[in-house]
């Protein structure tokens, strides 16, 4: 019963929390960036997530780098990167990236083997390079368009495409396969809490550098996605790749 409380009062939160939101979004008149017109409810959702990272995450995040060796730190960002090579080469081959997804597949079984589970970087040493593609990638090579921009509770930015690709991703993610929901979980958090630790420096240097980081954060997403989505070749001229992605 008293789970059932914690529940439902913690819907009401998220609830009332969304509500303000839009309520944000409704009474914005003008917006700066037309990639953005949903700025109103995106503040709010970005602040909520500041809030539980400076509370929540971060804390957690810093305890486990405090008492994690560096050598095992770095050992756990590998398997779990070795974990995303699956999608990654799934994602190539949907891209018709063949050579790349033999490339990728390559590492991934090195690794596995060679690399005790992923744990250890042996196949960079023979010659594989480390690629990043995911489904919203996909997405956008296939012309889909992107949409507006859209900060996700607790993911954070992202777009329409981009959410209907991390949606997909989770189906191509072998923890998803995992017998046991507790083993699920405790890999999932572990990940979350692993990667947090990892930007440490970088959520510092963001606090310091930008006046308005939310902006910062925005403007830092769409340059970061155009470079994945034309690996690393966008268009010389910006306007002609934003004209592409019009969700209008």
């Amino acid at each position: 019963m008293k789970n059932k409380k914690l529940l439902k009062g913690a819907c009401l939160f998220l609830g009332a929390g969304l509500f303000a939101g839009l309520s944000g979004c409704a009474t914005t008149s003008e917006y700066a960036d037309e990639r953005d017109p949903l700025e109103g409810f995106n503040r709010n959702v970005y602040l909520f997530n500041d809030k539980f990272d400076k509370y929540a995450l971060k804390p957690v995040a810093e305890g486990y780098q405090w008492v994690m060796p560096e050598f095992a730190d770095r050992g756990v960002s590998r398997f779990f990167s070795n974990l995303g090579d699956v999608g990654i080469t799934i994602n190539d081959l949907l891209q018709f990236k063949l050579s790349q997804a033999g490339e990728d597949g390559s590492r991934f079984l090195i690794n596995s083997t060679l690399g005790i589970a992923g744990f250890m970087d042996v196949a960079t040493g023979f010659g594989f390079e480390k690629h990043n593609e995911d489904l919203g990638q996909t997405l956008g090579v296939w012309g889909v368009p992107a949409g507006p921009y859209l900060v996700l509770p607790f993911f954070g930015p992202s777009s329409p495409r981009g959410t209907v690709g991390l949606v997909g991703d989770y189906f191509i993610d072998p923890v998803t396969y995992i017998n046991g929901w507790d083993v699920r979980l405790a890999l999932q958090g572990t990940r979350v809490v692993d990667f947090r630790a990892d930007n440490l420096s970088t959520s510092k240097v963001i606090g310091e550098a930008a006046l308005d980081e939310y902006e910062f954060i925005r403007d830092g997403y769409f340059q970061r996605r155009e470079y994945l989505i034309f690996d690393g070749n966008p268009p010389e001229d910006e306007e002609e790749f934003f004209e592409e992605e019009e969700f209008e």
